[in-house]
């Protein structure tokens, strides 16, 4: 009975031993999409911070300095209240020190159309390159796809919402123009 007990908590130790050295471990998924969204980046910090977030940094060859080039975030931490038709959307947000977005990739979704509503290439392509301050209205500057109204209007919304969200509290404001 003694070995039993001491097996057991050998095997808890051990299972939390490996949960913790996963947690630390980099996703690779995610350094994938990070790299997507900033190609140019040579590290990224690991999330933190409020709104939670990733910065990526470019590093000076000779003098080893890095540089802010932007965040990345996902818009179900920043609008966690936006649904698609079937639930959240959880859209990765790649934005530079300016409130342009680098990029979006949509990590998840359970839309009823599949592929269609969302994962289309079309979907995210329109969003590189966009200001923070469009619109971000579906039928104006943002594309609709027929039968995924409401999952595109809710995606485009927690894209805004969630980059100006990010820029108001992490990024330095524009500076007047003279």
């Amino acid at each position: 009975m003694k070995r039993l007990v001491l097996l057991t908590i050998f095997l808890i130790f051990i299972a939390g031993f490996v949960a913790a050295v996963r947690s630390q471990a980099p996703d690779t998924t995610l350094q994938t999409q990070l790299k997507q969204l900033f190609p140019g980046a040579s590290a990224f910090s690991p999330k933190g911070g409020d709104p939670p977030h990733i910065k990526a940094f470019s590093t000076d060859p000779r003098s080893g300095l890095q540089t802010l080039l932007g965040l990345a975030f996902l818009t179900t931490e920043l609008a966690p209240l936006e649904r698609g038709y079937d639930g959240p959307i959880k859209i990765l947000v790649g934005m530079d020190t300016k409130g342009i977005l680098t990029g979006i990739i949509v990590t998840e979704h359970h839309e009823p159309y599949g592929n269609f509503s969302l994962d289309i290439p079309r979907f995210p392509a329109q969003f590189k390159g966009k200001d923070i301050r469009d619109g971000f209205k579906v039928g104006t500057d943002v594309d609709a796809v027929s039968r995924a109204t409401i999952s595109i209007t809710s995606a485009s919304r927690a894209i805004r919402y969630s980059s100006r969200q990010a820029a108001r509290q992490l990024l330095a404001p524009p500076q007047a123009q003279k």
